[in-house]
């Protein structure tokens, strides 16, 4: 649903323009004078102004000025009844989308409003279009060549141009995020808005808000209507990353958008019906979840209806040389390096280690050790002193201030917990999931070991 903001200061046209506007399938916010319409501006998303020229303090001229200094795309349609030709010309420099004459036809408007915002709707999706190109989100940028990654790669092809649900499964960092792109980047909607949702980042009333969107007022701080991520990705893909920890009052809610493409926003009563593709990630078992009741089984079967199972790095070591020799390749070329190999002793240690982080633990490493590289290749040396493994702890912990073993444990506990935080960008599922333990348990641990901050 496009939203429209209507500016007068004569409260009878505000009312007439917003009911017509309306009619005509519009979401209309109001304001009667300038101040107020910017402050509207700067928080609500919109896709077209329409605005009286003569008010005050602040005129629909300086009003403009404003608009188009921090949203220069953002089309505003003039309207006046002291229409002269310098007037109309001040305008349509200041980047008016078209100026109108008081009084006129509503079927005037109603073209003028309709050309405005499909003309704005083509210059998002062409942004989106060359932010895609730019990005590159294709199977190029999925590396392997495992028979396990080829039959991913089949499935990608095979799917990418459908409309069905899919399911991402596979341990953190194997490259889910990366799959959903590229089913979306090689499906129909690939100039339309490919957009994210960390499941697991948010709390239960950040995240009904986040999805679905909220009306001014609906609950403290909300200070205006924001557009959920199901309406911003309409005619694209929506992707849930993450999807296992979302409470069981979120899951009834969106089962029953998956089933009927159509919700509320938080705080209103208008039913908006979109047209998303719906893609989820997790790295849990959702069968045993489900099992256990933690997990409705008619959302965990709305989901699954395709099933693309990532693999972990450790069982398909045949990609390490692939993939190192990619990421190397990838940050010579944007840190300005000349062309960089990597030694037989180098190679050899990346392709015995059991990478826990996987793909993405291998990317950092290989990132690091560019960085740091001073010859033509890269050495052990230059590799991450962190990698998991005993002879890593004994590098990282003062085994002369340990007296006795309860003690020994509790830092070799403490600096495998400081690694899987790590690995997992402080998202604390992740890193419970990487030391093979509950949630529970590690919150447990990370107060213990006093490593609770405000991004864990």
């Amino acid at each position: 649903m496009k939203t429209v903001l209507i500016v007068d200061d004569e409260k009878n046209y505000l009312v007439v323009l917003g009911a017509f506007l309306a009619e005509q399938g519009y979401e209309t916010i109001t304001a009667d004078n300038a101040e107020q319409a910017l402050e509207i501006v700067k928080s609500t998303d919109l896709d077209l102004v329409v605005t009286d020229m003569k008010m005050s303090p602040m005129d629909g001229i300086e009003l403009l000025r404003h608009i188009k200094a921090v949203y220069p795309d953002l089309p505003v349609i003039m309207m006046t009844a002291y229409g002269t030709v310098e007037k109309a010309v001040e305008a349509m420099q200041l980047g008016a989308f078209n100026f109108i004459l008081k009084p006129f036809q509503n079927e005037t408007l109603n073209q003028l409003a309709s050309k405005a915002v499909r003309s704005y709707q083509l210059l998002k999706e062409n942004q989106q279009l060359v932010n895609a190109l730019e990005s590159r989100y294709s199977f190029d940028n999925i590396i392997g060549k495992s028979k396990s990654m080829q039959v991913v790669f089949d499935m990608i092809r095979r799917i990418a141009h459908t409309k069905a649900t899919v399911l991402i499964t596979g341990e953190s960092g194997t490259g889910k995020e990366l799959t959903a792109k590229a089913l979306h980047f090689n499906s129909p909607r690939r100039n339309k808005p490919f957009v994210t949702v960390s499941c697991a980042a948010l709390t239960e009333t950040l995240l009904e808000s986040e999805l679905f969107g909220h009306e001014k007022g609906a609950f403290t701080g909300a200070g205006a209507m924001k557009k959920g991520r199901f309406e911003v990705a309409d005619g694209g893909t929506l992707f849930l990353d993450e999807v296992g920890e979302i409470s069981p009052q979120i899951q009834v809610k969106l089962l029953r958008v998956i089933e009927e493409m159509s919700f509320e926003r938080v705080g209103g009563t208008r039913t908006i019906h979109v047209n998303v593709r719906l893609l989820a990630a997790t790295n849990k078992d959702l069968k045993t979840e489900v099992e256990k009741g933690r997990f409705r089984e008619d959302l965990f079967f709305r989901l699954n209806v395709v099933n693309i199972g990532l693999p972990p790095l450790r069982k398909r070591p045949e990609d390490i040389p692939v993939l190192a020799a990619h990421f190397v390749e990838q940050y010579a070329e944007e840190t300005g390096k000349r062309k960089l190999g990597i030694s037989p002793e180098a190679m050899a240690f990346l392709c015995n280690h059991r990478w826990p982080g996987n793909v993405r633990e291998l990317e950092h490493a290989i990132e690091r050790a560019v960085l740091l590289s001073k010859g033509d290749c890269i050495e052990m040396k230059d590799l991450p002193k962190d990698l998991i493994g005993f002879s890593d702890l004994e590098m990282s912990i003062d085994w002369q201030k340990l007296s006795n073993l309860p003690e020994t444990l509790d830092a070799i506990e403490k600096r495998l917990i400081e690694k899987a935080l790590g690995l997992s960008n402080n998202v604390q599922s992740q890193a419970a999931n990487l030391l093979g333990i509950p949630r529970a348990n590690l919150q447990y641990r990370l107060k213990k070991h006093n490593l609770l901050t405000s991004n864990s």
